[in-house]
């Protein structure tokens, strides 16, 4: 589904909450964008929807779409399989931009790390606890495959994907909109390390592993591997950081 579930479109479009609604507006429809929920082809959500979600007027939204029409991220398209659609990614940040945008962080760099270990083994947890549907099942099977396929350009769209998928096989709103949250918060610097042949081959037993304990009914399990997964990301994202 394009998209994601209900709960992963709602912390996506979160509403906004500034003076600076516009701003806001073309920040929220690129999250949607950069963590992958929404890929090159994929149709986003009806104006409606959208203005209600975000808490901004038809005004704001038409003018923050133009905005991003105009940079070549979407299109709108008119007529009865119209639309706005997703045409491109945005271009990971280049090494400077890395470096400059982790010195912004500063001490919040290891907070936001500190926040996605934490949400992330506490979704796996749940998801292994929780009494998943058939639907659910096949979501995470697929996800799972999709990553495993994915090749270097599609691959930290895919992995996001998948975790927001356990994310919501876990049943809490709240546990989802905190998943995305971290995502968002490094999504930036995690799209701009390196593909890693050796990492990705790593990353992808470890996906196995997270899904098969959720599968399985092992929140232990399934605890223990995403936490492993997690110290590996930001080990390299850190040794990026250091090598940039």
């Amino acid at each position: 589904m394009p998209g994601g579930s209900p709960a992963i479109i709602a912390a996506v479009f979160r509403a906004v909450r500034t003076k600076n609604a516009f701003e806001e507006t073309v920040e929220r429809l690129l999250e949607g964008v950069k963590l992958g929920v929404y890929a090159p082809g994929d149709r986003l959500p009806p104006e409606r929807e959208l203005t209600r979600r975000l808490g901004v007027s038809r005004i704001t939204l038409r003018e923050a779409l133009r905005e991003l029409a105009a940079a070549g991220y979407v299109e709108t398209k008119r007529g009865r399989f119209g639309g706005t659609f997703v045409l491109r990614q945005p271009e990971p940040l280049v090494p400077d931009e890395v470096c400059r945008t982790a010195r912004d962080m500063g001490s919040g760099l290891d907070d936001a790390l500190t926040f996605r270990r934490v949400v992330e083994t506490g979704a796996a947890e749940a998801a292994a606890r929780a009494s998943l549907t058939g639907q659910q099942r096949d979501n995470l099977a697929a996800c799972l495959a999709e990553v495993q396929a994915a090749g270097a350009s599609g691959y930290r769209h895919a992995d996001t994907r998948m975790h927001l998928a356990i994310a919501e096989a876990a049943g809490s709103p709240l546990l989802t909109a905190s998943v995305v949250a971290a995502r968002v918060r490094l999504v930036d610097l995690l799209n701009a390390i390196p593909m890693l042949e050796r990492n990705l081959e790593h990353s992808n037993t470890q996906h196995a592993a997270i899904v098969r304990a959720v599968l399985g009914g092992d929140p232990e399990r399934a605890r223990r591997a995403m936490a492993e997964h997690v110290a590996g990301t930001a080990a390299l994202l850190r040794g990026f950081l250091g090598e940039s």
